[in-house]
């Protein structure tokens, strides 16, 4: 079986040697075996995990490419009249988001799907290839990641609070204020 240890940006599926269809999450990975779509079989092992785009290809150790296809998944179509508006409630809830001059796409959840028809956004459902905006930073998802808060505190006194805030942000969630007393 072939192993794929590097990722090739640019890749074209019409000169790949090969294609492989995958949705949204199936391009999230770092150790995989996975099968084209006429039925190869190959192993994934990367370094670290990685989220690929559909513009991406995976080399197999015998120099040959197999290129990534985005797969059709079920999606939210929002469109409004303020879409600056809706983006941001979309983005404060850290859902992964593909924006279009006059739309935006965004995973199948009736929870967001509510709240979006609350602030009056116009919805369709449809099936179609998910290619979301990578991160501010560079990691490419907006979600299923962790941070810690820090906290500093120029008030002379002791204080015994923990605080490693991690969170998980595929849950809502709110972020916590802290008060200090005398």
């Amino acid at each position: 079986m072939q192993i794929a240890q590097q990722i090739i940006s640019n890749s074209d599926e019409r000169t790949a040697d090969g294609v492989i269809t995958l949705d949204y999450e199936g391009r999230f990975l770092r150790r995989k075996r996975l099968v084209t779509d006429s039925g190869e079989a190959f192993l994934v092992e990367l370094p670290e995990t990685v989220s690929l785009s559909a513009t991406d290809g995976f080399m197999l150790d015998d120099g040959r490419v197999i290129a990534i296809r985005a797969k059709p998944e079920p999606l939210l179509r929002v469109t409004h009249d303020h879409l600056p508006r809706i983006a941001w409630h979309v983005g404060n809830r850290h859902t992964p988001c593909q924006i279009e001059k006059d739309h935006l796409l965004i995973q199948q959840d009736h929870v967001l799907e509510g709240m979006l028809r609350m602030l009056g956004a116009d919805i369709e459902k449809l099936d179609a290839p998910f290619t979301p905006e990578g991160g501010a930073y560079g990691h490419g998802r907006t979600h299923s990641h962790s941070h810690s808060h820090s906290h500093s505190h120029t008030d002379d006194h002791a204080h015994d609070d923990a605080h490693d805030d991690a969170h998980d942000h595929a849950d809502d969630h709110t972020h916590h204020t802290h008060h200090h007393h005398q």
